[in-house]
């Protein structure tokens, strides 16, 4: 007498270990892990430091637009605010750019990954018990970047500011360009193209348009930006390593460690 096939299993099967993946999926969360603490940790330290951030015509970006009234003369201060003594310049304005990039869709997916394993990796198995998203305190703030996106091309203005204040001398006259003037225009362009690559911009100049056909420059817009968007990691990544190298360089030559190369 033949038997029954036995019925199914109605337990999910039980797997002991967190991923059945081979190959080291572990790399990349680690290098962005390594990569996003050496910026923290440098962020930090040249923000507090309170030195070194101006030379002649070149301003650090982290410490522009300067707010603070201990600014140094010549940093091309736009506002001052005369009872800000106690704070540095640069930890005034962090708030912004750091918000923006906190809340960047990118930057979300590459942290998550990195410092809380939400998941490690994809098919790897994440060590918390709950899944509640992006809509409980503290994760529901990310909502805020279509907002910190403006205040972000408000940043960019200044900096472009910037870039053009350095083509002058370190006496003020006007017709000069230093190494430094290339770096910081290198600095306001890929603020710039990270920016305009983020999605946030691009629901912004595409968005809620039911017929493209009626709106040709919206739509037109929003393919340029979408073009962008498809680098937005590489920009994401080159842009935060050049504003660090940007104050880096800066603090250098400001230090008198090396001297700024004059083109003319």
């Amino acid at each position: 007498m033949t038997q029954a096939p036995a019925a199914p299993a109605k337990t999910r099967a039980q797997i002991k270990e967190a991923t059945l993946r081979k190959d080291p999926w572990w790399r990349q969360p680690a290098v962005t892990a390594a990569f996003l603490g050496v910026v923290v940790v440098y962020l930090t330290w040249a923000s507090l430091v309170n030195a070194d951030y101006v030379w002649g015509p070149y301003i650090s970006p982290l410490y522009s637009p300067c707010l603070a009234a201990t600014c140094t003369p010549g940093d091309s201060s736009f506002f001052l605010i005369p009872w800000l003594t106690w704070l540095t310049p640069a930890i005034i304005i962090i708030g912004g750019p750091m918000g923006f990039r906190l809340t960047c869709y990118y930057y979300r997916k590459a942290y998550y990954r990195a410092f809380w394993r939400a998941p490690a990796a994809c098919a790897v198995r994440e060590p918390h018990a709950r899944y509640t998203g992006e809509t409980r305190i503290p994760l529901i703030l990310q909502n805020l970047h279509r907002y910190f996106f403006w205040i972000a091309l408000t940043f960019n203005a200044f900096l472009t500011y910037d870039a053009v204040i350095a083509f002058r001398s370190y006496g003020g006259q006007w017709g000069h360009m230093g190494l430094g003037t290339l770096v910081l225009i290198i600095n306001a362009a890929l603020l710039w193209l990270y920016s305009l690559s983020c999605h946030a911009c691009r629901h912004a100049v595409g968005g809620r348009l039911k017929h493209f056909s009626s709106h040709p420059v919206r739509y037109r817009m929003w393919t340029l930006v979408s073009r962008l968007n498809a680098r937005h990691m590489e920009l994401a990544w080159i842009s935060l390593t050049w504003v660090l190298l940007t104050d880096l360089y800066i603090r250098l030559v400001a230090s008198g460690a090396i001297t700024d190369l004059r083109f003319f």
